[in-house]
């Protein structure tokens, strides 16, 4: 499974940082993403990190945001700076693993509520 924390409430300009590790009997993990849903809209990739460290952005997030990855912890990680109102979403973390005995499949975190107030 994967568990998201980091969300909260931030005036425009702040910074938060959201975290996503994944638990399980895991074999491998490929890439890991995040994904937002503001209400009343459709949920967008914000940013992607490759098991290699390959990353791409959503172009409204560039040069504000950075997708980083703990292999070793099998975590993802999303640095947001710079925040605007417009960022006001519920984020979710995806991860397509290989799970032992079970194959590769996409696991989406619960989702995490960024609330930016200006």
């Amino acid at each position: 499974q994967l568990q998201a924390s980091g969300g909260g409430l931030v005036q425009a300009g702040g910074s938060l940082r959201l975290s996503c590790a994944a638990s399980g009997r895991i074999r491998s993990i490929a890439d890991m993403g995040w994904y937002r849903q503001a209400p009343g809209k459709q949920r967008e990739l914000v940013a992607s990190v490759s098991s290699g460290g390959s990353t791409n952005y959503a172009d409204s997030v560039k040069g504000r945001f950075t997708i980083s990855r703990d292999n070793a912890k099998n975590t993802v990680y999303l640095q947001m700076n710079s925040l605007k109102s417009e960022d006001t979403a519920v984020y979710y973390c995806k991860g397509t693993i290989v799970v032992l005995a079970r194959g590769q499949n996409d696991y989406w975190g619960q989702g995490t509520l960024v609330t930016v107030s200006s």
